[in-house]
């Protein structure tokens, strides 16, 4: 496995002081992620899998970050190791981009409706990974996509990018809106953390004096 990591991206993605590129290659895929925080909600993804793709373009839009992803991947096996590395990356990606994690206000929510389906996330920039995740998929695909691998996706995202990350499901039947919601609800929430706290642009969010 290597991990490269470049302040020059080769991708269409504009660059902000808050950027990052990284690949991600092992014997079962290649991820490449490009992001800029401070973006307007461009992006460019191309994973193979087209509701992975539907979902992290929900990141992007609603999150309001630059984003490109292009992945190749072992799919005829299953999509398992794509949507996981996927996410690997990404949270790798954000980490990057965060730095120290001066002046964000650290702290997001938000309870995204999408017809039937409510949800609800809270998350925290906190240095410290831990997912909580609330979702009753009633179906086991939809489409071609795993519902499982939602869990597996944000397991990965939360890891690499040390969030603290809470989902909670307060209504929903049908197994997309639920999923989609989900992704929806995570941008608005991380849109909020990582906006600058004007009034502490310089310092970290945490009495400790930093976070991890």
């Amino acid at each position: 496995m290597q991990n490269q990591s470049s302040s020059q991206s080769p991708v269409s993605i504009p660059f902000s002081a808050r950027s990052a590129f990284v690949r991600r290659t092992t014997k079962e895929t290649d991820v490449i992620v490009s992001l800029n925080l401070d973006g307007q909600g461009i992006c460019h993804a191309s994973t193979g899998i087209l509701f992975l793709d539907h979902m992290i373009n929900q990141i992007a839009s609603h999150g309001l970050i630059d984003l490109e992803i292009k992945a190749t991947g072992d799919l005829g096996i299953d999509d398992h190791h794509t949507n996981e590395d996927v996410g690997i990356t990404l949270g790798q990606a954000l980490a990057e981009a965060l730095g120290d994690r001066k002046g964000i206000n650290r702290f997001g929510h938000f309870i995204a409706p999408l017809d039937e389906a409510l949800i609800q996330v809270a998350l925290d920039f906190s240095g410290r990974p831990h997912l909580n995740y609330g979702l009753e998929i009633l179906t086991q695909r939809v489409g071609t996509y795993d519902t499982q691998l939602v869990r597996e996706f944000f397991v990965a995202l939360v890891n690499h990018s040390q969030i603290t990350l809470h989902i909670r499901q307060l209504d929903g039947i049908n197994s997309h809106h639920i999923i989609e919601a989900t992704f929806k609800a995570f941008a608005r929430s991380m849109r909020m953390a990582l906006e600058i706290d004007l009034r502490r642009s310089h310092a970290v969010p945490s009495s400790k004096g930093m976070l991890v």
